[in-house]
């Protein structure tokens, strides 16, 4: 007799080291052309186990779930709802690619398994059969499979995750702008793409964003810089080499890199500069935002930049930032600031995230990009809605992606910037692998936490593989899974309206779905997109 025990589990279980989970999770619906995961717990007394996966639907694609050291994964400010706790400060998050065979882990193993087909799959009912094995015999267990004859629409929501290329040159040791450095970058790009990303982070110079003052991190600045005869002249050649690289990828916006440092638009960022030959510094944090100097400078830029964007078609899928989050005790230099690059930039899309109401109201921000438990201010006062998250937003029961977050409200996004009709959302860490300020260089292996400073999962959601890919997270599948939901409400209002989507969404709620008040239960979820699955295939 087989002593090998197999749970299947929805992929808003996370699975902690000390756990043995229960669940029934056996049958779900999907799109077409969705991607869509589950888990299986095995537990078994051996070293290894052999896991066959059997079905028609041929595009499955095996993981298993490492843990990783959470660090300082809980914020002492976070409110007192569903806050995961390890027993071993030991979290499930990296997703490895799995073979056959595959290793236990004292007696117990978590793997996740996505189907994620390459062309819309054919509508019909599937099964989906696992066998585990090993010396005492086998298990089976298995799933059933609903294809709705239906596909998600094209994603609209203007999605960035900053991309930190000094990060990537730092971890595989490799020169900025090198032609290992281009592979990679495109590598990192296209995972990110895969998971909804459709906007990059693009350093026209080194990005002034988490630097110690009077500190520097590592300059990737693709805008060449020449000084000569009082005059600047700029070289877009490894600009124009960025874009066609992230469009070969599927990247369809560039968010320029902020013109000012963060938290405040005191200074210039890091700029080098060919003069008289030789290269050197020409602005940094030494520059102040009164400088009329860098206001040349800036001049001197939008009037190449701009046209060299509009002949390569990117006017509308540009994002201008003055500086990152800055708050109402520094209104008068980021007021100078976003004067200056409104001007500059005039018919542009200006965009910033910050959490004050006031700096917009006072006409400072076109386009803020407001925090998710600041966000209610906005809401009946801005053209379009845009929203982030971050380190600060730990509480208020909105939605993050720590650790320490249960799935479900990662994923709950996804009907909440539907519920507001989002434009865009934003965050800051795709791969920040460093301390906070940019101090020194961390293993996310086993640093999560940027050294102390932010809870863990919040710098990075993908792990550096030796070969110049990413290891994905389980946070990174189940963040797309929201953005699926909100592409699946959106097909729904296609063949009904929205007045009907929402209605579906909130249906049998007590209060309506708002960024802070939602059901805090996966089953609410997993029924809820169930629920609009079935309002598609009766309004087909």
């Amino acid at each position: 007799m087989s002593d090998i025990k197999l749970t299947l589990l929805s992929p808003l279980v996370k699975v902690m080291r000390t756990e043995s989970p229960t669940g029934n999770f056996s049958s779900f619906s999907m799109l077409k052309n969705e991607k869509k995961s589950f888990q299986l717990y095995i537990s078994a007394k051996c070293e290894k186990v052999a896991v066959d996966v059997k079905s028609e639907l041929g595009c499955i694609k095996a993981y298993t779930v490492e843990y990783i050291p959470g660090g300082f994964a809980i914020n002492k400010k976070t409110d007192d709802d569903y806050v995961i706790k390890s027993a071993d400060d030991f979290y499930p998050d990296l997703l490895s690619d799995a073979g056959r065979d595959v290793k236990m882990q004292s007696g117990q193993r978590t793997m996740w398994f996505e189907i994620a087909p390459a062309e819309p799959l054919a509508a019909g009912k599937y099964s989906i059969e696992i066998t585990v094995s090993n010396e005492s015999g086998a298990e089976k267990c298995a799933l059933s499979v609903e294809v709705i004859d239906a596909e998600l629409p094209p994603q609209k929501l203007i999605y960035t995750n900053w991309l930190h290329t000094d990060c990537l040159s730092d971890e595989y040791k490799v020169a900025p702008f090198s032609d290992d450095w281009w592979k990679i970058v495109k590598n990192y790009l296209k995972t990110a793409a895969q998971h909804g990303m459709n906007c990059v982070l693009t350093p026209l110079f080194t990005p002034p964003l988490d630097t110690v003052v009077g500190g520097e991190r590592q300059t990737v600045q693709l805008v060449g810089v020449k000084y000569e005869n009082g005059r600047y002249s700029f070289n877009f050649d490894r600009l124009v080499k960025w874009v066609e690289t992230a469009r070969s990828c599927s990247i369809e916006y560039f968010e320029l890199s902020h013109f000012f440092t963060q938290w405040g638009a005191k200074h210039a960022p890091k700029i080098i500069a060919n003069v008289s030959g030789e290269e050197k510094q020409i602005f940094g944090w030494k520059t102040s935002v009164f400088s009329k100097k860098y206001k040349q400078f800036l001049a001197d830029l939008a009037a190449e930049l701009k046209p060299f964007l509009e002949n390569a078609g990117l006017k509308d899928k540009v994002l201008v930032h003055v500086s990152d989050e800055p708050n109402f005790s520094v209104y008068l230099t980021y007021k100078h600031a976003s004067k200056l690059v409104s001007s500059l930039f005039s018919g542009y899309k200006i965009v910033d995230a910050l959490s004050d109401v006031r700096l917009y109201s006072r006409g400072l921000v076109k386009t803020p990009i407001a925090a998710n438990d600041h966000i209610e201010p906005f809401l009946g006062k801005v053209s379009e809605v845009w929203t982030y998250y971050c380190s600060a937003q730990g509480g208020k029961y909105v939605s993050n992606r720590f650790f320490s977050t249960p799935s479900e409200r990662n994923r709950v996004l996804g009907f909440q910037l539907y519920k507001f009709n989002a434009v865009g959302f934003l965050h800051w860490g795709y791969n920040f692998w460093y301390s906070q300020y940019s101090k020194k260089k961390i293993n996310p292996f086993e640093t999560a936490d940027a050294a102390g400073a932010f809870q863990a999962g919040d710098s990075f959601v993908v792990y550096p593989k030796k070969d110049g890919t990413p290891y994905v997270s389980l946070r990174l599948k189940v963040f797309y899974d929201g953005l699926q939901d909100m592409l699946a409400l959106e097909a729904l209002e296609a063949l009904t309206s929205r007045e009907y989507a929402l209605s579906v969404l909130e249906e049998g709620l007590d209060e309506k779905l708002t960024f802070s008040v939602y059901p805090h239960s996966p089953a609410w979820l997993l029924e809820t997109r169930e629920r609009i699955n079935r309002a598609i295939k009766e309004n087909i």
